[in-house]
């Protein structure tokens, strides 16, 4: 019979893998250009909190949910990376993902979902709640979630060093990043919809 500790890491790692949370700096860094301080902590707050109401939603209620909802992880996957390519155009040609009042729509989306809590997270959720105890599954999905809490906050000693010149330059770079990450959001969506082979 499996142990705790290996039940935890069975689930662990696959949530650790979609989640994603070491990917996280430089997303936070070209979305909270032009913030204060407290406006990114904020947002950082709103985001993690976001992506634990989403992920907890979908762990306990995910199938009834889609299935009552008629909607499909692929076409989430598909809105949620048609969002994300919106937003990182709006940055790269702009110059400013939005106005520092509105620090809270950006954290829920895109970071809170579909980043954080996006179609990989909520599949790999309702895969692993038929393969391991829902406890165990939970405890995995907090414990993820706490680290990527604290990479986010950390990606602020990034934002110190490098100074606004230095953060608005790299910026326009990490937006060609997240643009890129959302087409893929949209291929796998596609994929996983049927409407495109499955991609490599």
């Amino acid at each position: 019979m499996a142990t705790w500790w290996q039940l935890f890491t069975l689930a662990f790692v696959p949530l650790f893998i979609a989640i994603d949370a070491v990917g996280l700096p430089p997303i936070i860094i070209s979305l909270s250009e032009g913030m204060t301080v407290r406006e990114r902590q904020k947002m950082v707050h709103v985001a993690i909190l976001t992506a634990l109401l989403v992920g907890l939603i979908f762990l306990f209620l995910g199938q009834i949910v889609l299935t009552l909802m008629g909607i499909t992880v692929g076409a989430f996957a598909i809105a949620g990376g048609i969002i994300l390519l919106v937003q990182s155009i709006r940055n790269m040609t702009s110059g400013r993902m939005m106005d520092a009042v509105k620090e809270e729509m950006v954290a829920v989306v895109p970071i809170g979902t579909p980043l954080l809590a996006g179609p990989a997270t909520i599949t790999t959720l309702l895969l692993l709640t038929s393969q391991v105890p829902l406890a165990v599954v939970l405890e995995a999905f907090v414990a993820n979630v706490l680290i990527a809490w604290a990479i986010c906050l950390g990606s602020y000693r990034i934002l110190k060093v490098m100074g606004q010149g230095g953060v608005r330059a790299v910026s326009r770079v990490f937006s060609l990043l997240l643009a890129s990450i959302a087409v893929t959001m949209i291929l796998k969506g596609l994929a996983m919809s049927g409407i495109i082979a499955p991609l490599p």
